[in-house]
C-alpha cells in the first residue's frame, strides 16, 4: 500500500487534503515519512478515515514525525486518564469515565478550543504538527475547524500587510482561559509559561510561503498599545477566517486529522455538554530538536 492523497476541495488544491492508502496503525517507512510531511506542506491539514487507534498506537505513530508536547499541562499538573502524559484530553470525559458536569475544571479547555488558535504558541519551543483522533463523538456539533493563513495572508490588503509585516505578537498561555473568567493560576504556574514573542508574519519553512499569524494567545502587538494590539489582532482574526479560508470537519469515530500549526489556525465548535465527546490530541515538535526536560 502506498500513501494516495486527493484535494478535500478541488477549488482549494493546496489547503486539506484526504489521505488513504497506509495503515497508520503500523510503523510507516521513511520514503511515507517524507511523502506525509511533503502532502503537509502543500495541505497543511489531512483527513485520514476510517483509522481508529488505540493510545499506545497514537503515541507511536505521532513520535514518528518529532518528540511529543504535552502542552499547558506542564504548567497546570492535571491528571489524566490516559496512559501517557502526551497525549491531551480534547473531551468531556471524567477521571472517572463518566461525562465531566459543568462544574468540572477540564471543561475549561473544551471551551477555550472553541476560540481561533494554533497549538502552543506560547511555549519557546518549535511546535510543528497537532494531531486528533476521534473515538466518541456527538451526533450533532463539536465540529473542528482550519483556517488557511497562508491564503489569508495572499488575501490582505496591500497596505495592511506594510502595517502588521515586521511587527510581533506577545503571546500567554493563560490569556484565553483568563478571558473566559478562569483566574486561578498560582504565580509559580504563570512561570512555568513566560509570554514569547513571535512575528505576526512568517515564511513557512516547509512550502516557502508567507503566512499570516494571529491567534487568541496574542495579549500585546509590539509598538502599539494594548487596545491597538488587541484589536488588530482581532481584526485579522476576523479576515483569516472567513469562509473561503477555512474547513470544517465532521467527526465520525475513526477520523484522523493532521494539521500544520505553523500555517493554520483551528478551533473546535460548540455541542452538547451532556453527550459524551472523546478525542485524543498529540503535538510534535521538529524533529531535530532535542527538549531540555524530558516528561514522562
Amino acid at each position: 500500500m502506498s500513501l494516495i492523497i486527493k484535494p478535500e476541495n478541488p477549488a482549494r488544491p493546496h489547503f486539506v487534503g484526504i489521505a488513504s492508502g497506509i495503515d497508520l496503525r503500523n510503523p510507516q517507512d521513511e520514503e511515507t515519512i517524507r511523502a506525509i510531511d511533503r502532502a503537509m506542506d502543500q495541505y497543511a491539514v489531512l483527513v485520514f478515515r476510517g483509522q481508529p487507534l488505540t493510545q499506545d498506537e497514537q503515541i507511536d505513530y505521532s513520535q514518528q514525525f518529532g518528540p511529543l508536547d504535552s502542552g499547558l499541562r506542564k504548567a497546570t499538573g492535571a491528571p489524566t486518564r490516559f496512559k501517557h502524559e502526551q497525549l491531551i484530553d480534547i473531551g468531556n470525559v471524567a477521571l472517572d469515565g463518566s461525562i465531566a458536569k459543568r462544574d468540572n475544571k477540564k471543561l475549561l479547555g473544551v471551551l477555550a478550543n472553541q476560540l481561533w488558535h494554533s497549538d502552543s504558541t506560547f511555549q519557546n519551543i518549535p511546535v510543528k504538527y497537532s494531531m486528533l483522533s476521534a473515538v466518541i463523538v456527538p451526533e450533532e456539533g463539536g465540529q473542528s475547524e482550519w483556517a488557511d493563513l497562508r491564503a489569508a495572508w495572499d488575501a490582505l490588503p496591500e497596505k495592511t500587510k506594510q502595517y502588521v509585516e515586521g511587527r510581533t505578537g506577545l503571546h500567554s498561555a493563560f490569556h484565553s482561559r483568563i478571558a473566559l473568567g478562569d483566574e486561578h493560576y498560582t504565580e509559580e504556574q504563570l512561570a512555568k509559561f513566560p509570554p514569547v514573542r513571535r512575528p505576526l508574519v512568517h515564511i513557512h519553512s516547509g512550502s516557502g510561503r508567507k503566512v499570516l499569524f494571529p491567534s487568541v494567545h496574542i495579549t500585546e502587538v509590539s509598538d502599539l498599545t494594548v487596545p491597538e494590539g488587541r484589536l488588530l489582532v482581532a481584526e485579522l482574526i476576523e479576515h483569516a477566517t472567513q469562509s473561503q479560508f477555512v474547513y470544517s470537519h465532521h467527526w465520525q469515530p475513526g477520523d484522523y486529522v493532521m494539521w500544520d500549526n505553523r500555517t493554520t489556525l483551528h478551533r473546535g465548535r460548540r455541542y452538547d455538554l451532556s453527550v459524551r465527546r472523546d478525542l485524543r490530541r498529540t503535538t510534535t515538535l521538529e524533529r531535530d530538536y532535542i527538549p531540555l526536560e524530558v516528561t514522562a
